[in-house]
């Protein structure tokens, strides 16, 4: 018990990791089974974000079509769907920096251990399934990372909007944003495919490891 509420603890505080996998690994947690947990975690995430952003897409698209009602409204519910999807940026690019806090430790980890073999064959063979798990390892973050770069122009240009309309909120204002949907609904489309990429990445990631246990 007292193992575990050292997880809890130091789950929350970037310092406090190595504390955390030893705390871990005493209770039969391994790195690779954490590693594998925020994989999936990071997934989730990017899952929500590109729900998010489809869901801020289409609320910009209400605004641009309005033709009636009460404007002020409208607007609010654009910069609620910012905030949003600002929220669900930052929460994908934790969950990208815990991935590879872990996977760093544990190849470390790894590295220092291949060097206590004894056993020629057994020191190759693990040189090998380190090399290959890394490679996997490093396209599957650059996905992750390429696709939190897609949310950037996205995120740019809804605070841009966002902020034009709050001083200037008037039909005409509104008609004006038209030819910028255009571009935001480009940058979403390209997001959330390069977002299914990572995913797609993650999920054969995990399946590696999986098969090599």
């Amino acid at each position: 018990m007292r193992n575990l509420l050292l997880i809890l603890a130091c789950s929350t505080l970037l310092g406090c990791q190595s504390a955390y996998y030893s705390a871990a690994e005493s209770l039969g947690i391994h790195k690779r089974d954490i590693l594998v947990d925020r994989v999936e975690e990071a997934g989730e995430s990017q899952e929500d974000a590109s729900e998010q952003f489809q869901s801020a897409l289409e609320q910009f698209s209400v605004l641009v079509n309005f033709d009636g009602g009460d404007l002020e409204d409208v607007y609010e519910d654009l910069n609620d769907e910012y905030e949003d999807s600002l929220a669900a940026a930052e929460e994908v690019r934790a969950r990208i920096d815990s991935v590879e806090n872990v996977a760093e430790a544990l190849f470390d980890e790894w590295a220092t251990e291949i060097e206590q073999y004894n056993n020629a064959n057994y020191k190759r063979e693990s040189q090998r399934q380190l090399r290959e798990t890394r490679t996997r390892y490093n396209g599957m973050v650059s996905a992750m990372r390429k696709a939190e770069k897609r949310m950037d122009p996205v995120l740019s240009s809804l605070h841009d909007n966002v902020l034009f309309l709050k001083h200037n909120l008037n039909a005409r204002a509104v008609a004006s944003l038209k030819t910028e949907f255009s571009d935001i609904q480009q940058d979403v489309q390209r997001l959330i495919a390069e977002m299914q990429k990572s995913i797609d990445e993650s999920n054969a990631f995990i399946a590696s490891l999986q098969q090599s246990d």
